[in-house]
């Protein structure tokens, strides 16, 4: 059995295991598992690369930037358990619900500040329509307005910081957190701002879609009063993230130091507001505690794949593959977010990031693509995973809480126009790469530091003791 048989039928046994419906991470450690052996036998695979697979389990709980995830989840956990995020939705409420539209507009605007805090998608979609989808309908707004409006707000936990998403990113494609903090402030600013300007046409151009609140419009002596009462319920839930971004920013802190930062505030705030007991505590732990783990055990999966595939020379036959995509860079950058958006209906963010992103990377990077770039153009696509009718996870997470009476078919049509947003915004970065690069500083080589600087990761052939994981 060569090479060239051997890769595509580890490729295709992977694909049969997902649609066979086993679990993700065991199945992709399995199929690496049977192919190394099979790889071994017939003298394809140095038994060299096994061995590193210690050592990328050691870097992994290593590297600052995985380790920040659970202080990040935990953060968010505690802010969602504690509901500070529905007092921010029913302050703003209070100032903007007189507008027409004025409760998407708050539900966008809330939606970001929960998606930021939370950094997780279905944990974002889940709390924003506990909130905000049952206020809208009982207002008389359209379902498929409602439901757009909160399933797009919950994706923005994509890629608006401290994103989990974003810092896996960093770490599969080797690129540095903060960079790709600074890189994402300007695409994420523009997609919220578009949101905002679909709903505005919406509502003009049909305005039975959202009717307004007389009954929420405030009377001119409480303006002032509830001013206050938004500043108060929103500014200090967004002081606590402004506060962790600021404390990476500017190299105050590490982004694991930074999520201490978070969590600590967020316990202050919500002991202060008196809404933290041992229930809601113990809730935001086990939540965080399975959502690690799931994450862990795709990485360790995902690691020994690729680690199987490189020993077989995957890598090079990939390769081999893109070099006859035409246009260059452009021919690849839209081959490869074609592909990410097809993957997408099948495969959630963390199977792509931790089995497709690490196959194409290396050819990026001999193309001579900017990864910080790159890295923000792959996590404003994987937006759409989330988003992909029928399968798309936040869709069904919507559905979980959505009432009865709101159709599935209403959430998939409500989900299409955002979903085209979202494309739009793939195709205006990959057209104007200065939206990204322009608050990024040019790459260097000392921007990657391994786990052990003084070993290099090896394109080909055995390792001659082990792979680091890239770390800030």
């Amino acid at each position: 059995m060569t090479v060239d048989i051997l890769i595509p039928a580890m490729f295709g046994s992977l694909v049969i295991a997902l649609i066979a419906g086993f679990p993700v991470a065991f199945s992709i450690a399995a199929v690496a598992a049977l192919f190394g052996i099979i790889g071994l036998l017939t003298g394809h695979y140095e038994p060299e690369f096994l061995l590193a697979m210690t050592f990328r389990v050691e870097g992994f709980f290593r590297n600052e930037n995985l380790l920040s995830i659970p202080l990040f989840l935990f953060m968010g956990m505690l802010l969602e358990r504690t509901r500070i995020a529905e007092d921010m939705l029913r302050a703003l409420d209070r100032l903007m619900g007189n507008l027409r539209g004025g409760m998407a507009y708050t539900t966008v605007l809330v939606g970001a500040s929960i998606a930021a805090i939370t950094g997780f998608v279905s944990a974002s979609v889940i709390a924003i329509g506990l909130i905000a989808l049952p206020a809208m309908l009982k207002r008389g707004y359209d379902p498929k307005l409602a439901t757009g409006v909160v399933a797009a707000s919950g994706t923005l936990a994509q890629i608006l910081p401290p994103s989990i998403v974003l810092i896996v990113l960093a770490d599969q494609l080797e690129v540095l957190l903060l960079d790709i903090y600074h890189a994402v402030l300007i695409p994420s600013a523009v997609l919220v701002g578009l949101y905002l300007v679909y709903v505005f046409i919406l509502t003009r151009w049909r305005p039975q879609t959202a009717p307004t609140a007389g009954a929420a419009e405030a009377a001119p002596e409480s303006r002032p009063a509830a001013w206050r009462e938004a500043a108060v319920a929103a500014g200090f839930p967004l002081g606590i993230i402004l506060l962790v971004l600021a404390s990476i920013y500017f190299g105050v802190a590490t982004p694991s130091e930074g999520g201490a930062i978070g969590v600590t505030g967020t316990l202050l705030l919500g002991v202060l507001r008196r809404k933290l007991n041992w229930s809601n505590l113990r809730q935001a732990m086990e939540t965080t505690g399975i959502l690690c783990s799931c994450v862990m055990f795709l990485l360790f999966g995902a690691s020994f794949f690729t680690l199987v595939l490189r020993g077989l020379g995957g890598h090079d036959w990939i390769e081999t593959l893109f070099r006859h995509i035409p246009a260059g860079q452009l021919g690849f950058l839209i081959f490869v977010n074609v592909a990410i958006f097809a993957l997408a209906f099948f495969l959630d963010f963390f199977e792509i990031a931790f089995i497709i992103l690490p196959l194409v990377a290396p050819v990026a990077v001999k193309m001579g693509i900017d990864m910080t770039w790159f890295a923000v153009l792959v996590a404003v696509n994987l937006q759409t995973s989330f988003m992909h009718p029928p399968f798309g996870i936040a869709l069904y997470n919507l559905r979980s809480v959505a009432p009865a009476s709101v159709k599935t078919t209403d959430i998939y049509w409500g989900a299409v126009p955002f979903l085209a947003i979202q494309i739009l915004m793939v195709a205006v970065l990959i057209a104007f790469p200065e939206i990204v690069l322009k608050n990024v500083e040019p790459e260097t080589p000392g921007s990657i530091e391994f786990v052990n600087p003084e070993l290099e990761e090896i394109p080909s052939g055995p390792p001659s003791a082990y792979e680091g994981s890239a770390r800030e």
